[in-house]
């Protein structure tokens, strides 16, 4: 059996790339899969950036703008009905992980003091007018929450950031499964959850359109929701 049997939607070739290079990589696909062949790909010299305080900034602050963009998801979904459509079952998790993810906002924007980057604005779309896609969506948006936070942890600087972020990683985890159990999928699909890289995710949000340059107006409010 080759990996590019079992990888149908890349998201382990994805991984091995942003451990080992496409070049390795590539030859994965088309190997045949063992427990040496991955082992051996996989214990290859790591291409990740060298830790430092300036990468931490670079983690905190895309941390903070996902964080951003899930908490204003879960909150616009509120404002405009579509959690109150939902059964109670739904609506108790989709409001709790709302509060979570806004709670998350908080606590960046005050770990990073002044040098927190400013708030993009956000278009949702659909993705959050109806029950089915506020699911579908909220389940990729933890997965991949899950993914950034163990792709980017172990280059953390700072151990006390290192410690504080891996409380967020087990917490988003749980959300991913309680997502994925909501949406009626297996909450632990595989053995091992595979990481992915800040590049990698950054390309992710940004095939969404969801970060939107802010339109023009003339009012002067806020939404209810700013981060």
């Amino acid at each position: 059996m080759r990996l590019a049997d079992l990888d149908r939607d890349g998201a382990l070739t994805e991984a091995v790339e942003g451990l080992c290079g496409t070049t390795r990589a590539g030859f994965l696909r088309s190997a045949t899969l063992g427990a040496g062949a991955l082992l051996g790909a996989l214990s290859a010299p790591a291409l990740a950036a060298e830790p430092s305080p300036a990468l931490d900034l670079k983690i905190l602050n895309f941390g903070l703008r996902f964080e951003r963009l899930q908490a204003s998801f879960y909150t616009e979904a509120e404002d405009i009905g579509t959690i109150a459509s939902m059964s109670a079952v739904k609506q108790r998790w989709a409001k709790t992980l709302g509060a979570h993810e806004r709670a998350h906002v908080r606590i960046l924007k005050q770990v990073l003091g002044k040098r927190a980057e400013g708030r993009p604005a956000f278009d949702f779309g659909e993705a959050n007018q109806t029950d089915a896609a506020f699911t579908r969506t909220a389940v990729a948006m933890e997965d991949l929450t899950t993914a950034l936070l163990t792709g980017v942890t172990p280059l953390v600087h700072d151990r006390r950031l290192t410690a504080a972020l891996m409380g967020l990683l087990t917490v988003e985890a749980r959300h991913a499964a309680w997502a994925r159990h909501i949406d009626g999928r297996d909450p632990a699909p595989d053995a091992f959850d595979h990481a992915r890289t800040l590049h990698s995710v950054k390309g992710t949000i940004a095939r969404t359109h969801f970060i939107a340059a802010p339109p023009r107006t003339t009012a002067h409010g806020s939404p209810r929701y700013s981060g």
